[in-house]
């Protein structure tokens, strides 16, 4: 099964509530860990926990991708990696 019908079964299962809820609780998640990371930054369990909460952030993130679809959410990230490269020169 694909990522994408992986995404679907689950917003069926749930609904679109509990999964936005679910994305901001993990966004949540991230957002603490680095928190504690910069606080503790030779601490290695932080740096493996930030990749664990960047993956769950990212499949909300794509799940939130399927219940509000946008074609060109692909123009709107290339305008903004542009912006981001022409900032870093």
């Amino acid at each position: 099964m694909n990522e994408e019908k992986i995404y679907e079964k689950a917003i069926k299962k749930w609904g679109n509530t509990a999964q936005i809820l679910v994305a901001m609780e993990e966004m949540s998640e991230l957002t603490k860990v680095l928190l504690k990371h910069l606080r503790h930054p030779k601490n290695e369990e932080y740096f493996k926990k930030i990749s664990e909460e960047m993956v769950d952030v990212e499949i909300m993130i794509n799940q939130l991708k399927v219940m509000f679809p946008n074609n060109n959410i692909e123009e709107i990230k290339n305008i903004k990696l542009a912006r981001l490269e022409i900032l870093t020169r």
